[in-house]
């Protein structure tokens, strides 16, 4: 059953930014629930990592962590546009947003986006965006967006 916890203690999540050490707690695997993400070598994510972590407040990656088993059960980024638009105005793109498909019903998913939210917001973003499958729009919407427009692609890969 999903989100079922098989001891009787309480489970408890945190998030947080993603740390160095999280490779080892699940990290790639989590992501590989969402998409195309072939392995990753220690020194691959040290040096994406550290690329990452210099851009600061500009690119945030959370995480949510079972404080009972140490695994990552959660996941989700967002990086910061910055515009000549609306007065050199910011906006904060949601990107990457997974939960562990043993640890859905949770409101883990509700968490990520909260934090990639106010993150945008404290960083002076006017707006916070995201693209999501037809099947993700009510999620969305209970977490306060608003279908907008039509996403357009091209992939290079």
């Amino acid at each position: 059953m999903a989100g079922s916890n098989s001891s009787d203690e309480p489970r408890s999540f945190q998030v947080r930014r993603l740390q160095i050490t999280d490779k080892s707690k699940g990290f790639i695997e989590l992501l590989r629930q969402l998409s195309v993400c072939d392995s990753v070598s220690d020194d691959e994510f040290r040096d994406r990592f550290q690329e990452l972590n210099y851009l600061g407040d500009d690119h945030v990656i959370c995480v949510i962590e079972d404080g009972n088993s140490g695994k990552i059960v959660a996941t989700g980024s967002v990086f910061i546009e910055k515009k000549f638009l609306r007065n050199c105005g910011k906006v904060g793109h949601i990107e990457d947003v997974v939960v562990d498909r043993d640890a859905r019903g949770l409101q883990l998913g509700r968490k990520v986006v909260a934090f990639l939210t106010e993150h945008a917001r404290s960083m002076g973003c006017y707006k916070v965006v995201l693209d999501c499958s037809t099947e993700n729009l009510a999620f969305y919407e209970k977490c306060g967006f608003k279908q907008k427009e039509v996403q357009m692609v091209q992939y290079f890969i």
